[in-house]
């Protein structure tokens, strides 16, 4: 009995067990295949959404491509219709080309004839020309050789006579127009040389695109413009004026280096002290490269020779300098062009001549011994750097400091008056500046809409030709 309990337990817990097992297995089915269906519902609206952004993705690639390719035929169609109006001119001009080809082969022609012409009737004039000689000999009796000698002699006294009378008459005549023949070879003399002539002032403008920049090239409380001031050496005015920067210094080489430094501040856009004195530094041995470079090429173009380091830069520097609004560096070479077509004149050493030409207003260039007149202190730069006697005495006495020791010292100070005294070398009078100022004023006043743009203007020029002839002053012969 007690066993059989025990089997019947076992049994029923067997059946419990399997029964269990056999529901939570269906269970478990169910479960795993609505999972599985979730996935395919999740997996196929995934698949529309990829399908979805793919057509999309298609979609807009294709548009791009047809961009593309739009831009594409409309180059080409642009490049074809160019190379269509090409062709067409070409064939215009070919067809003109042609045109006058055949002009020219007309007139090939033509001279051809003609001068078969000339060549027939030189023939004829030569025949003629033999008869008649043949003719002469037989009335004469004689050959044309013994006429020519018998004409000669009979000719000689009366020729030595007449030639004494006439070299006596050539030289009265040589010494009444000595004075007009010598007014005559300046002329031409300025005639070949003459050209237009730079003027230089002391303020520079610096023009700007916007007002924008102006703050940025004034800095916070004025560090930038104050820190470009100190290593230039320029005044730097920034007004009201628009979209301009006004340089004031007496120096050009000075203003010439702010305002490259400032262009190049400006374009590359990073502006701030450190920066201000690396670009000024760079700008200086730029400017000093080109002066070297200038004036090489200056004696270059010259013919000048020889010329030591130092001279060759202070001809250079002649570029920066003016004297009465002429340029220095045209007006030396000018100079130094009429000392040579003058030698030449004269028989003397051109080159000589043009090399002392160059080098007279040296003087004005240099720092050396501003106590004195530049001509003296020119000539003590010559000497200096072992030019010969001859072109330092031209130097000095070319403005009379000196006595004349030389045929060139002459020519030097007679083309110096040249260059400077010639019709629009050197700046107008005041007389006419002022016409011209009060003429800007009518013509703003009749103009009330301009008023503004010429006031500006007329005080521009104004402030610029009183600093330039205070420079003018400071430096003048």
């Amino acid at each position: 009995m007690y066993w059989l309990v025990i089997i019947i337990g076992v049994v029923a817990f067997i059946s419990g067990g399997l029964i269990s097992y056999f529901l939570w297995n269906n269970v478990l089915t169910r479960r795993k295949e609505k999972i599985i269906k979730e996935a395919d519902n999740e997996a196929e609206v995934i698949k529309k959404d990829k399908m979805l952004e793919a057509k999309e993705k298609f979609l807009q690639l294709k548009a791009e491509h047809e961009k593309i390719i739009s831009e594409k035929n409309s180059k080409i169609n642009i490049a074809e219709s160019r190379i269509k109006q090409k062709e067409i001119t070409l064939s215009q001009k070919f067809e003109e080309y042609q045109r006058k080809r055949n002009e020219i082969d007309s007139i090939r022609e033509n001279l051809k004839i003609q001068l078969d012409l000339v060549e027939k009737k030189n023939e004829d004039l030569n025949r003629l020309s033999k008869q008649q000689i043949e003719q002469l000999k037989a009335i004469a009796g004689i050959s044309a050789e013994q006429a020519k000698a018998q004409l000669i002699e009979s000719l000689k006294d009366k020729a030595k006579t007449e030639a004494m009378s006439y070299i006596n008459e050539i030289m009265d005549e040589a010494k009444m127009t000595a004075n007009k023949d010598a007014k005559k070879l300046i002329i031409e003399t300025i005639q070949r040389v003459a050209n237009e002539v730079t003027v230089e002032n002391s303020v520079t403008v610096f023009n700007i695109d916007n007002d924008e920049i102006k703050g940025r090239i004034i800095g916070r409380e004025g560090r930038n413009i104050r820190a470009l001031e100190a290593a230039t050496g320029v005044e730097i005015v920034v007004d009201d004026t628009p979209e301009a920067i006004v340089l004031s210094a007496f120096d050009p080489i000075r203003r010439e280096i702010a305002r490259l430094a400032l262009h190049q501040l400006v374009t590359d856009g990073r502006i701030h002290p450190a920066r201000i004195e690396e670009i000024v530094e760079k700008t200086k041995k730029q400017v000093e490269d080109e002066i070297i470079e200038l004036g090489k090429r200056t004696t270059i173009d010259l013919g000048v020779h020889g010329l030591h380091p130092e001279l060759v830069k202070i001809v250079g520097k002649m570029k920066y300098r003016s004297s009465y609004g002429q340029n220095l560096l045209q007006h030396s070479r000018e100079t130094a062009n009429l000392c040579a077509i003058m030698a030449a004149e004269l028989s003397l050493n051109t080159k000589l001549a043009k090399r002392a030409g160059l080098l007279h207003d040296i003087g004005k260039v240099s720092d050396e011994d501003p106590d004195l007149p530049h001509a003296v202190s020119g000539m003590k730069i010559a000497e200096k750097y072992k030019e010969k006697p001859e072109i330092c005495n031209a130097i000095g006495a070319h403005h009379e400091e000196i006595e004349m020791t030389s045929l060139i010292s002459p020519i030097v100070q007679v083309c110096d008056a040249i260059s400077g005294a010639r019709p629009g070398a050197r700046r107008e009078v005041v007389e006419a500046y002022a016409k011209r100022l009060k003429d800007l004023e009518n013509l703003a006043l009749s103009y009330p809409g301009v008023l503004k743009t010429y006031a500006i203007q007329a005080g521009r020029e104004l402030f610029s030709y009183k600093n330039s002839k205070r420079n003018d002053i400071s430096r003048s012969d």
